[in-house]
């Protein structure tokens, strides 16, 4: 059966808080997370963070919604854990190291279950598709939105 697991890291040059920045901003993960295509807070916290989030994934053979619920401990990880949604169980991270140098070390980790149905989609070469999109691409996604020129 499928499973959705691994981790990548990518070192930027950019400095951590920068860095936290765009991850701590979760509601814009759409615009530079691939395959994330729509993110919408139900609940924040006291900073005003959204801490409970709807999203819809496109994992190529089939749209997922999930409600995940995220956790800062900011500025070097933000956590998130699947409440409720489409997959069997899912949950995920950012680690961030300070390099020195303005430069960071982002790691992502994600540990998805699909579940008995959307495993039997997600099988052979699409898992490894699959997972080369939501593992193994994100650093590079946060490291090209890191160092691009500011507009």
């Amino acid at each position: 059966m499928a499973h959705l697991g691994g981790s990548a890291s990518e070192e930027i040059e950019a400095p951590l808080e920068q860095v936290w920045a765009i991850v701590e901003d979760v509601l814009s993960a759409p615009e530079w997370q691939g395959g994330l295509d729509g993110m919408s807070a139900l609940e924040h916290d006291e900073q005003g963070r959204p801490t409970l989030v709807e999203t819809e994934n496109d994992i190529k053979v089939r749209r997922i919604k999930a409600r995940v619920r995220f956790s800062y401990a900011g500025p070097t990880r933000l956590s998130w854990t699947q409440e409720q949604g489409d997959m069997k169980s899912v949950e995920g991270s950012w680690e961030l190291e300070d390099l020195g140098g303005s430069r960071t070390r982002a790691t992502f980790t994600l540990d998805a279950d699909p579940g008995r149905m959307l495993g039997m989609l997600i099988r052979g070469p699409l898992e490894a598709a699959t997972r080369a999109l939501f593992v193994n691409g994100r650093p590079g996604e946060l490291r090209r939105c890191a160092e691009e020129p500011s507009a």
